[in-house]
């Protein structure tokens, strides 16, 4: 919330900023507006200056299929942090992540469908697509599909410290005794659940 705070976002696709200055972009202050920049461009290659924290959400990262990939991606993002600065990023899993299945939510008005269509034991390639449903019975089939590789937290972690990272770190959601569901509050783990589905935060240092 500092007014010296600046952000950068880079993306490959135009359309994707697009979208993001019409949501959150238009809805900021002429001032606020003058420290966000969007930058089209590949994160493998540009190059911002150095920041104190980056972030990585929605598996993102995902669509580096290749351990070289995500290294090379990852050593990428060290070098655009400040010395002592964290990268932050999520991942998901569980044994159903792992099963061709779908899983149906219901939220305000619409029923949300994560579908898992295909899973590559041999190589972790995965295939996933959201499908949306309405009380009148209408659909919105695949409007996203993600095709990348499920990697573990475990992978993750030996990749962040092969490009220059230290101290990588899980931090684990809380359940409610209750109901056995997440209660949202998220600390440093070394030991999780061995549950049907999770979603887990990492964080990963660069050295001062």
């Amino acid at each position: 919330h500092r007014k010296g705070n600046r952000a950068v976002g880079i993306d490959l696709c135009a359309k994707t900023m697009a979208w993001g200055r019409k949501r959150h972009w238009d809805k900021l202050s002429a001032e606020q507006r003058g420290r966000m920049k969007y930058v089209k461009g590949n994160v493998l290659s540009t190059r911002t200056e150095p920041a104190d924290v980056l972030v990585a959400l929605n598996f993102s990262y995902f669509i580096f299929k290749k351990r070289a990939e995500l290294v090379k991606y990852f050593k990428a993002a060290f070098s655009n942090l400040k010395p002592g600065g964290v990268f932050v990023l999520d991942s998901y899993g569980g044994y159903e992540s792992f099963s061709v299945t779908k899983e149906e939510r219901d939220l305000d008005g619409f029923t949300y469908i994560w579908d898992t269509e295909k899973y590559n034991p041999i190589n972790g390639d995965v295939l996933n697509h959201i499908h949306f449903r309405f009380p009148d019975g209408t659909e919105i089939r695949k409007a996203f599909t993600y095709d990348w590789r499920l990697w573990t937290l475990a992978e993750i972690q030996e990749a962040l410290e092969d490009a220059g990272f230290v101290r990588p770190a899980v931090y684990w959601e809380g359940t409610v005794k209750k109901t056995g569901e997440g209660n949202g509050i998220y600390r440093k783990k070394t030991v999780g659940e061995a549950c049907a589905g999770w979603i887990a935060y990492l964080s990963a240092e660069k050295p001062r």
